[in-house]
């Protein structure tokens, strides 16, 4: 058995985003923390309006985002 246990959930996807994109998911945690007033959706759609994220990948953000936050 392996020591290393596999990442899963919305953390599991921040590989592939940072590749995608270009940025660190802190960079996109950043401007999350910049529109906390909006709701779970609304975050995912201003991530997929304004930087042309895809849905899978901007509610990932968001769902681990607002849980650490615990908006």
């Amino acid at each position: 058995m392996s020591n290393t246990e596999k990442v899963k959930g919305p953390a599991s996807y921040f590989p592939s985003i940072e590749t995608k994109y270009g940025h660190s998911v802190e960079h996109w945690f950043t401007l999350l923390g910049k529109q906390k007033t909006l709701k779970h959706m609304e975050m995912v759609s201003w991530l997929k309006g304004e930087h042309g994220l895809g849905h899978g990948h901007a509610n990932a953000l968001v769902a681990y985002f607002r849980d650490k936050e615990k908006l």
